[in-house]
């Protein structure tokens, strides 16, 4: 089973394309962006506690048969560590 590739980060909504090198998942794929994985959240995912790392980038064309998500997800509540 292929990621899922967000297409936003989930606590300032910023766009993440499949080739952003600026996108950062923990282990259940919740997404932020770099600012937001640094600054806000130091690394840590708010929703599950662990690690953030940089999202890998699919290849073009790998992108025809696993295609990167569309849909949004956005945390309600405010950006801060777990």
């Amino acid at each position: 089973m292929a990621l899922e590739l967000r297409p936003n980060c989930e606590c300032c909504d910023r766009d993440l394309p499949p080739e952003s090198r600026e996108a950062y998942i923990c282990t259940f794929e919740c997404t932020f962006c770099v600012e937001c994985a640094a600054h806000r959240l130091r690394f840590v995912c708010p929703n599950c506690g662990g690690e953030l790392v940089r999202r890998p980038v699919r290849p073009a064309a790998k992108l025809v048969k696993n295609p990167a998500s569309t849909r949004r997800v956005r945390r309600t509540e405010p950006c801060a560590p777990a």
